[in-house]
């Protein structure tokens, strides 16, 4: 079968790999969509990083070194199913939740399988990835998602990040939360607060980006901090009390300070972004004088359920953030290389096989 490897950096190759053998406990899934993330973008352009292999150290979970089939956020159609696999059907529409981990460690036995200490992801780490004809995943990894677009459903993978990253900030019903940054993982946690009924704002610098959440509908209002005082803007919308909660998507140390100057005394600051480099913070003047706290999240555990339903409910609208969709042939000049020369304008790009 056809399936696109990951070599290294800038070494992306289509190329014949041997066909995955359905086992007990799996199904065999036909991928529909897969969508390009940041980190896809970083593997490309960086090389290796893990939790991906390199040619000489494997995966500790695959066992696998490179090259591996590459794909994390994919949806698609199951083609058989496993001895011992219920709940799902041939034909039925599903999305991966793409985690490998050992259930042993200290967080997996605690339920919080995102901070696995051997944590990999299937389609970076091994175990075959969303762009290959097929793919044999674990029963417990597959969500079904009803009639819910194939194209739409190759989203919940990083709505599923957006959904751990509010519900870990326990932001609440009729609050005001901040968003600074308006790339693919701010356009989600804005769109799951507003699914939540928090009024949202958005920083964002970029003109093109803060059209995109205005014509997407996920935020209440959207402010440019180059050219807007951020602290007044927030202020007026909020009779001068300032946020309850605000949300760094953006990996940038300049917005968390600005993040931390709009919350209201006793707000909280959730980091969603990861960061390349250590931010410097007042820890007295911006935390602790204001009894304000901070958190941080990274993936998701137990929340693709919740994404999916959000999606079902028509209380997120994923449609606005495709911006693309392509061939695997197409993939490192339309995908990769577009994602860079036009990060502005592009949201998601989904790639299909066929």
């Amino acid at each position: 079968m056809k399936a696109v490897l990951y070599y290294g950096k800038e070494d992306l190759r289509i190329e014949d790999v041997e066909e995955p053998q359905l086992r007990s406990g799996a199904v065999k899934i036909a991928p529909a969509y897969n969508g390009i993330c940041g980190s896809d973008l970083h593997l490309y352009h960086d090389g290796p990083i893990p939790p991906a292999p390199t040619e000489q150290e494997p995966h500790p979970l695959s066992g696998e070194t490179l090259p591996v089939v590459l794909g994390h956020e994919f949806s698609g159609v199951v083609e058989e199913v496993g001895e011992g696999v219920t709940g799902l059907s041939v034909g039925a529409s599903v999305v991966v939740e793409p985690l490998m981990v050992d259930g042993t460690c200290p967080a997996c036995r605690q339920g919080a399988y995102n901070l696995c200490e051997k944590m990999g992801f299937i389609g970076i780490s091994g175990r075959g990835g969303g762009l290959s004809e097929h793919i044999v995943v674990d029963k417990e990894w597959v969500h079904p998602v009803g009639e819910m677009p194939l194209d739409h459903a190759a989203m919940i993978e990083p709505l599923a990040v957006a959904v751990h990253s509010v519900q870990h900030s326990r932001v609440k019903s009729g609050q005001t939360a901040v968003v600074g940054g308006a790339g693919p993982i701010g356009l989600m946690v804005a769109s799951v607060l507003k699914a939540y009924n928090v009024t949202t704002i958005i920083s964002e610098p970029s003109q093109t980006r803060r059209q995109v959440a205005q014509q997407s509908d996920v935020a209440d209002f959207v402010v440019d901090p180059v050219n807007e005082d951020l602290s007044k803007a927030v202020a007026s919308h909020t009779d001068q009390a300032g946020a309850e909660v605000a949300f760094d998507a953006a990996g940038a140390g300049p917005v968390v300070g600005q993040l931390l100057d709009v919350l209201a005394p006793a707000g909280r600051l959730e980091v969603v972004a990861l960061h390349s480099s250590p931010v410097e913070l007042d820890i007295t003047a911006q935390l602790t004088m204001q009894d304000r706290e901070m958190g941080s999240t990274i993936g998701y555990a137990h929340d693709h359920a919740e994404a999916i339903e959000l999606v079902r409910s028509g209380k997120v609208n994923l449609e606005p953030f495709i911006t693309s969709r392509i061939l695997a042939d197409d993939i490192v000049e339309q995908g990769f290389n577009r994602l860079i020369e036009n990060k502005d304008s592009e949201v998601k790009i989904l790639v299909s096989m066929s």
